[in-house]
C-alpha cells in the first residue's frame, strides 16, 4: 500500500518532536556562541524527547493505526466490488465499532446490487427473465452448442401473445393485470418444468419481452411434432380460467413457433420467424399455435418487397386519382363524383387501394398518401371550377388521419393554397369512426361542414350505429354499403332492410346514397325504395380525369328522362 499510514505519520511526528527539542537546547546552550559541543549537547535530549513521543505514540496509537490502515486497504478491495471478503480482526479487536459500521456497509451494498441486477435482468411483475436477458442468455446456449459442433442440438422458440389481456388491463385496473401476468408466468413455469429434459442441454428459458408478450426458448427439439406438442400444452395451461378477485377471467394466447436451424441459426433469426407465425396465428383466428412455414416466410419476403415499393411510390410521386360520378335519381344528372385512389405500379400496372392500403396502413405511410389525396383533391376542385364543372368530388380519407383534429387544419389549409372552394368538398367518414371519434374531432368536422363542405357516413351498414350518436353528428349524406345493395335486388329480406334504411336516413334529414350498383335491376329497385343518390359500375365505371370531365359534359346533356337509365348507356 502506497498512501501514508497512521504509524507513519507517528513516526515523523516523533521525529519533529525531537527536531524541536534539539533547537531549543541548542538555543539555551548557545549564548557564548555555537559550537560543536553546543551541538552534541542538544542532541542528547532531543534524541530523548523523539524517543518518548514514539514510544507514546506506539502505546496509544498503534493497534489502532494498524486496524484504521487495514480497514482502509479492505475499504479499496471493496472498492473493487469484493464485498465478500471477510473484514480482518485486527480491526474487530481495536476498533470493533468501526469493524460493525463495515459489516452494515457491505452487507447493504450487497443487498442493492442484488436488488439492481434483479432490476436489470428481471420483470419485476413475473419474476421472469427481460428481454435482454432472455437474449443474453438464448444467445450464450445458441453460442455454446454451435463451439461444441454438436448437431443434434436444436431449439424450439415460442412467441406467446396474451389474447384478451388489454380488456382485462383496462376493466379491472392495472394491478389486477400484474397480478393476471404473474399467474400466466408460473403456468408457463409449470409447462416448461413439465418438458423432458434432453441430456446435456439446458432447460427451457421463460422470459416476458413487454406488455403481455412472453417468449420460451426450449433447447434440443428439432422435431416439429414435439414443438407442437409444447404449443398446444401452453395453449391449454392459458385457456383455464384465472381467478381474480373472486372473478374468473379467461384470456387465451396466440402463439408463433419457430425451430432452429429449420428456421434461422441465430435468436435474431428465430425471433423474427416466431413473430411471423405469432401473427399468423392471430389473424387465423386466435387461440392457435402456428409454425413458421415456407408460405408465411414468402408472405414476409412479399411484405417486405411491398414495404419498399410503397415508399419508392410516395417518393417517385406514382399515385393517382381515378373518378367515379353519382348520379342523381330525380333528376338523373350527376350531383358528385367520388375521388377514388390507384398505384401505378412500375412493373405490375395499375394497382387498387386493397392491394395496398393495409400495408400502408400498419406501417404508417398512409398519412404520406392522405396528405398527396387531400392535395390532389383540392387542385382538382379548383381545376375543374376554372372549367366550369360544379359537382362536389368526394374523398374517403384513412381514419388514421382523419380521427385528428389536425387533420381538418390541414385540409383546410390545402382548399386556400388551391384557391378551391369548400363547398365543393364531400368528406367521407366511416361508419366506425363516426360512431368513436371525439368531440374535438366532431367540433372540427362542423367547422369544416360550416365552411360549406359536405359530410357524408361510409359504408353504412357494415358497423354498429347508434341512432342518437348519429342525430348529433354534423352529416348530410349517408351512403349505404355494397354489401347490402349487392343482395336488394335477389332477396326481399334485403329489399325490407335496406328500405327501413332509407327512411331512417331520411328521418335524420339527410341524403340516401346507394354505392356499388351493379345491375339495372338495383336501378331500378333503389328507384323505388326512394334512394336519392346512386354510384356503380351500372351507373358509371371509375374513370380518367379527361374520361370524367367528357361524361359529366355528356351527362348535362342527357339529363331530363329517366336519366339513370340514359346515364348506364352513357
Amino acid at each position: 500500500m502506497n498512501e501514508v499510514t497512521l504509524k507513519s505519520r507517528a513516526v515523523v511526528f516523533a521525529i519533529c518532536a525531537g527536531a524541536v527539542a534539539f533547537f531549543l537546547a541548542l538555543l539555551a546552550t548557545s549564548a557564548a556562541g555555537l559550537h560543536l559541543d553546543n551541538i552534541a549537547c542538544a542532541l542528547i535530549p532531543a534524541v530523548v524527547c523523539a524517543a518518548m513521543c514514539w514510544a507514546s505514540a506506539e502505546r496509544s496509537i498503534a493497534g489502532t493505526a494498524g486496524a484504521i490502515d487495514a480497514a482502509i486497504e479492505r475499504l479499496a478491495q471493496a472498492a473493487q466490488g469484493d464485498l465478500a471478503s471477510a473484514i480482518p480482526g485486527q480491526i474487530s479487536e481495536s476498533v470493533p465499532q468501526l469493524a460493525r459500521a463495515m459489516h452494515g456497509l457491505f452487507a447493504q451494498m450487497s443487498a442493492n446490487l442484488d436488488s439492481v441486477h434483479r432490476l436489470a435482468m428481471f420483470d419485476p411483475v413475473t419474476g421472469l427473465a427481460n428481454r435482454s436477458n432472455f437474449r443474453a442468455s438464448c444467445d450464450r446456449i445458441l453460442e455454446t452448442s454451435a463451439a461444441s459442433g454438436r448437431e443434434t442440438v436444436g431449439g424450439a422458440l415460442f412467441f406467446i401473445d396474451l389474447d384478451r389481456f388489454k380488456v382485462v388491463n383496462d376493466t379491472m385496473g392495472h394491478a389486477c393485470g400484474d397480478a393476471l401476468l404473474g399467474m400466466v408466468a408460473d403456468r408457463l413455469r409449470v409447462v416448461a418444468e413439465g418438458i423432458a429434459p434432453s441430456p446435456g442441454a439446458p432447460p427451457p428459458l421463460i422470459g416476458r419481452l413487454a406488455g403481455d408478450e412472453f417468449t420460451m426458448f426450449v433447447p434440443a427439439i428439432r422435431d416439429p411434432d414435439e414443438a407442437g406438442q409444447v404449443g398446444r400444452d401452453v395453449l391449454r395451461a392459458l385457456a383455464r380460467p384465472f381467478e381474480l378477485g373472486g372473478t374468473e377471467v379467461g384470456i387465451g394466447a396466440s402463439i408463433g413457433m419457430a425451430l432452429r436451424p429449420q428456421h434461422g441459426e441465430t435468436l435474431t433469426e428465430l425471433m423474427r420467424a416466431a413473430d411471423a407465425a405469432m401473427y399468423h396465428a392471430k389473424g387465423s383466428g386466435r387461440g392457435r399455435a402456428e409454425p413458421f412455414s415456407v408460405e408465411l416466410a414468402a408472405r414476409i419476403a412479399e411484405r417486405a418487397t411491398l414495404e419498399g415499393d410503397l415508399r419508392e411510390a410516395i417518393d417517385r410521386d406514382e399515385f393517382a386519382l381515378v373518378f367515379q360520378p353519382q348520379i342523381s335519381v330525380e333528376q338523373g344528372r350527376i350531383v358528385a363524383a367520388e375521388a377514388l385512389l390507384r398505384w401505378r405500379h412500375p412493373r405490375e400496372g395499375l394497382r387498387m387501394p386493397l392491394t395496398f392500403l393495409d400495408c400502408a396502413e400498419e406501417t404508417g405511410m398512409i398519412v404520406d398518401i392522405g396528405d398527396w389525396v387531400v392535395d390532389s383533391v383540392a387542385e382538382t376542385i379548383a381545376r375543374w371550377g376554372r372549367i366550369g364543372i360544379e359537382q362536389r368530388l368526394a374523398v374517403n380519407v384513412s381514419p388514421r388521419q382523419i380521427d385528428h383534429a389536425d387533420f381538418f387544419h390541414g385540409l383546410r389549409a390545402a382548399l386556400r393554397k388551391a384557391r378551391a372552394p369548400a363547398r365543393l368538398l364531400e368528406l367521407e367518414i366511416s361508419e366506425t369512426l363516426a360512431m368513436q371519434c371525439s368531440e374535438e374531432v366532431i367540433a372540427a368536422i362542423a367547422q369544416l361542414r360550416a365552411d360549406g363542405a359536405t359530410i357524408a357516413i361510409d359504408d353504412f351498414g357494415t358497423g354498429y350505429s347508434n341512432i342518437a350518436r348519429l342525430r348529433a353528428l354534423p352529416i348530410d349524406r349517408i351512403k349505404l354499403d355494397c354489401s347490402l345493395i349487392a343482395l336488394v335486388a335477389d332477396d326481399s329480406a334485403a329489399r325490407t332492410i335496406t328500405h327501413a334504411l332509407v327512411g331512417m336516413i331520411h328521418a335524420l334529414g339527410c341524403e340516401a346514397v346507394a354505392e356499388g350498383v351493379e345491375t339495372q335491376a338495383q336501378v331500378e329497385i333503389l328507384r323505388v325504395i326512394g334512394c336519392d343518390v346512386m354510384q356503380g359500375y351500372a351507373i358509371a365505371a371509375p374513370m380518367e380525369e379527361s374520361a370524367f370531365v367528357a361524361w359529366s359534359r355528356g351527362s348535362a346533356l342527357r339529363a331530363g328522362g329517366d336519366g339513370a337509365a340514359r346515364a348506364r348507356r352513357g
